[in-house]
């Protein structure tokens, strides 16, 4: 199943697919290393991503981020919106190097976001840090997930934030696969 969000503010004009699989992602932000996590993400997390933004990156990459992050979540909502074979919870942990992440995932249908990263440098290249956060953020309570993503070392700021992405990534994937089991993973009985 292939979902797929256009959204339009004064701020940035996103169009973006979103399917499990793995085909080749299309992915262009206007922000060089946004792109290059958003395809780590797809890729790591077994997802087919297709994206084009224009935003206003004359100002900064700030909209841009956050934006994307909104209709990804979205788009991860919808594509699991069939809950009762799904795992329910997944968890990665992932080296680069000296960097170790961890992302810890319930697709719980209660937003939370716990986000523990003492980044190295404020920035790479020109990409302000700050983002990575904003991004995380956006993407989980529009996904109704609770995330906790932890960057347990760093050294590398490049490294500490592809770890945590490639991590995230992976703790979806774990957690939206199939269970095997034709049962609802609540006791309560339902995920809303």
């Amino acid at each position: 199943m292939t979902v797929f969000i256009e959204r339009n503010t004064k701020e940035t004009k996103i169009s973006m697919s979103l399917k499990q699989g793995f085909d080749p992602s299309n992915i262009e932000t206007g922000v060089g290393f946004l792109n290059h996590m958003l395809n780590l993400f797809a890729f790591h997390g077994h997802f087919v991503l297709n994206l084009t933004v224009d935003g206003d990156t004359d100002v900064d990459a700030h909209h841009t981020t956050e934006d994307v992050g909104i209709v990804l979540g979205q788009l991860l909502a919808e594509l699991g919106k069939e809950k009762e074979r799904m795992t329910r919870y997944g968890t990665a942990y992932v080296p680069m190097d000296e960097t170790l992440a961890r992302s810890v995932t319930d697709i719980s249908g209660r937003p939370y976001l716990h986000f523990d990263a003492d980044f190295s440098k404020a920035t790479v290249g020109t990409f302000d840090v700050e983002l990575v956060k904003e991004f995380f953020y956006a993407v989980v309570i529009h996904a109704r997930y609770t995330t906790h993503l932890d960057l347990i070392r760093g050294g590398n700021t490049h490294h500490e934030i592809e770890a945590l992405f490639k991590a995230f990534a992976q703790s979806v994937r774990i957690a939206l696969s199939d269970s095997g089991v034709d049962r609802l993973p609540s006791s309560k009985g339902v995920i809303e």
